[in-house]
């Protein structure tokens, strides 16, 4: 990409995701999956960024001022045509085109709905869960999140202490992180019910279809997922087999914006919410401008939609996150707010940056004991002779 001309347009940026996701050398490394797929994610979302800040607009306002045909010809319909024609797609998108203008100004007035998983963290006492949870609370937030799936009885526990110290009207979701079969899945969350769970995220491996399908059929609480699903074919499965209630979107996970788009698009024609998934450095920067975007020019709805929202290492960005309230405050500087201090790039910068170096470096050794003194010695007659 080095020494090429800067994709600024909306036919440039389609252009480019297509060559790099077509591309028969960086298919054999996936096809559309894992590193490789993220790497081209990080270009394409690169490029985005550049092309909204020529333009002179935050990403979700660059992107919602694009017309259905300009935002259609972003997608790649292949293998989505038997769940999601291009027809189908400018459909939607025609649709929500009238009432563009009144939900941007609504969302520069009152922000994005957001959760925060702050309290939920595995380890923490119970006096600091509940500290936390009920500062969230107080800072306007409807929902939060526990993790979940070391162990029932303590999870059992937790959960009764956390409804308790919300109330009944806070939403409490819970993560799994991928740790169940189905079997266990169904045991575990119809256990945790009766403390009425909002959502049960990632009880299973992310690549399993089917097994989400079976743990949603098997027990009451709504399924979620989304965060380490590779690519919009499985997000394509995952609403045919009616697997999920929400879907979990990643800015980085798959192939930048213009395949989030894609999801949007199909969450949209199965008429799920979209729900993004913020737990990394910088990804609550990135996914905000995607869900107002949803908002704006594809759903047309924040019902039952939160961005979730965690409070680490935002200092390192230029333009970070602002929430008030329990609401991202809409963002109005241009580009994609992906853009760190070139202080702390260069603090750690792998593996020559100072804060990398100390750390491969290892601990300081320890000075050398002292050697004790020697003992002493008895005074022979012979040493004064």
């Amino acid at each position: 990409m080095v020494g090429r001309p800067a994709p600024l347009t909306a036919a440039d940026l389609a252009a480019l995701h297509h060559e790099l996701t077509h591309d028969s050398q960086l298919r054999w490394l996936g096809p559309e999956k894992g590193v490789m797929h993220m790497a081209v994610g990080a270009v394409v979302n690169a490029a985005w960024d550049l092309a909204a800040r020529q333009a002179g607009k935050p990403l979700w306002q660059f992107l919602a001022e694009m017309s259905p045909e300009e935002l259609v010809d972003l997608v790649d319909f292949r293998y989505l045509t038997d769940a999601l024609t291009r027809d189908e797609a400018l459909a939607i998108l025609r649709a929500a085109e009238p009432g563009r203008a009144e939900r941007a100004a609504l969302l520069r007035e009152r922000g994005y709905p957001a959760y925060t998983t702050s309290p939920g963290w595995l380890g923490y006492s119970d006096e600091k869960m509940i500290k936390l949870a009920q500062e969230a609370v107080a800072d306007g937030f409807g929902q939060i999140k526990l993790k979940v799936g070391a162990d029932l009885d303590e999870d059992l526990r937790r959960m009764r202490i956390a409804r308790e110290a919300v109330g009944p009207d806070v939403r409490i979701a819970v993560d799994a992180n991928q740790r169940w079969d189905v079997a266990e899945a169904v045991r575990w969350m119809s256990a945790l019910a009766p403390y009425d769970p909002h959502w049960i995220e990632e009880p299973t491996s992310p690549d399993d279809v089917l097994a989400h399908a079976a743990i949603r059929a098997g027990q009451p609480v709504k399924v979620a997922t989304g965060e380490h699903v590779a690519n919009r074919v499985v997000f394509k499965q995952l609403l045919q087999a009616e697997a999920v209630d929400f879907v979990q979107i990643d800015a980085a996970r798959v192939a930048g914006v213009n395949e989030n788009l894609t999801i949007l698009l199909l969450a949209a024609k199965y008429g799920l919410p979209v729900c993004p998934h913020a737990g990394g450095v910088g990804l609550c920067e990135l996914v905000q401008h995607l869900a107002m975007f949803d908002f704006v020019a594809v759903s047309g709805s924040w019902d039952d939609r939160v961005i979730e929202y965690v409070d680490h290492l935002h200092e390192h960005f230029a333009d970070p996150v602002v929430i008030e309230s329990g609401r991202y405050r809409t963002p109005t500087a241009p580009g994609f707010s992906a853009r760190m201090y070139p202080e702390s790039i260069a603090a750690y910068r792998y593996p020559d940056g100072p804060e990398w170096r100390a750390r491969l470096a290892g601990p300081e050794p320890a000075p050398p004991a002292s050697a004790p003194p020697a003992p002493a010695q008895p005074v022979r007659q012979e040493d004064h002779q």
